[in-house]
């Protein structure tokens, strides 16, 4: 027997479909934050255990907050907010299966975007962790770990430990460098939707602004939001949770077209 949840997450899934065709969000609006952040492919989770790693010695570029193979027939852009529980559970209860299956198997790109809410005191500074990490290619294993300890860092604020318990030392030394400028507060999504300041002496705030800039567009209202592009189409913005196995149907869905 199918739960009411489920039942709710067939028809919302359906009512995407049927939509796509009449309300398509072009591709355009979306493809510049796309094509910025995903310079370069990233693979899905390295076998490699994350402390043996060796850090890299390239000075660190754009950050590239993408999973997975920029070719793969699907886009699922996200935007996402540390703090957020149901980004949270998002991340745990979806994404991260997904990121396990279709995105290791080079079905699903994964691009996320910051949002972080003005209501939640540390994700801002959770996002420059997970954009500096994103600086020098270790973005992948920087996000899990901020949703992975989501229940402890917002207690204190101590966001450094579980950062540094996901990387290398060397890398979380690159990153720590990255961030010693940025003292001012960091930049949140605001509920009048006005632009946020950057603070020019922390050079991961513009790329955070860029994805909340980018989030007004949509408009993002509730965090998480994605957008799934198929095939130069891209299907209206959907908040909330969805599960992986209706998530999964709706991909495959699209797959057999």
């Amino acid at each position: 027997m199918i739960s009411r949840t489920n039942r709710h997450g067939v028809r919302r899934m359906a009512l995407l479909a049927q939509w796509a065709t009449a309300v398509l969000i072009t591709v355009a609006v979306f493809a510049p934050a796309i094509t910025a952040q995903a310079t370069t492919p990233t693979a899905a989770r390295s076998s490699t255990p994350a402390h043996k790693r060796v850090a890299a010695d390239a000075a660190p570029g754009a950050p590239v907050k993408t999973i997975g193979n920029r070719n793969a027939p699907i886009t699922m852009e996200v935007f996402s907010d540390y703090q957020c529980p149901s980004c949270g559970s998002f991340f745990e209860n979806t994404l991260r299966a997904m990121i396990q299956d279709y995105v290791a198997n080079g079905k699903v790109y994964l691009v996320h975007h910051d949002f972080p809410l003005q209501m939640h005191t540390y994700s801002g500074q959770a996002a420059r962790w997970a954009t500096a990490a994103a600086m020098i290619g270790q973005f992948q294993d920087v996000d899990a770990a901020l949703f992975d300890s989501q229940a402890k860092w917002p207690v204190d604020g101590d966001i450094e430990k579980y950062v540094a318990g996901a990387i290398s030392p060397a890398n979380f030394k690159r990153i720590q460098g990255i961030l010693k400028g940025c003292a001012a507060a960091p930049p949140t999504s605001k509920a009048d939707r006005t632009v946020p300041q950057v603070d020019p002496s922390c050079p991961v705030d513009q790329y955070i602004v860029q994805d909340i800039v980018l989030g007004y567009q949509v408009p993002v209202q509730a965090t998480p939001t994605f957008i799934v592009h198929y095939k130069g189409q891209s299907y209206p913005a959907s908040s909330g949770i969805i599960t992986w196995p209706i998530l999964k149907q709706f991909f495959d869905t699209l797959l057999s077209q």
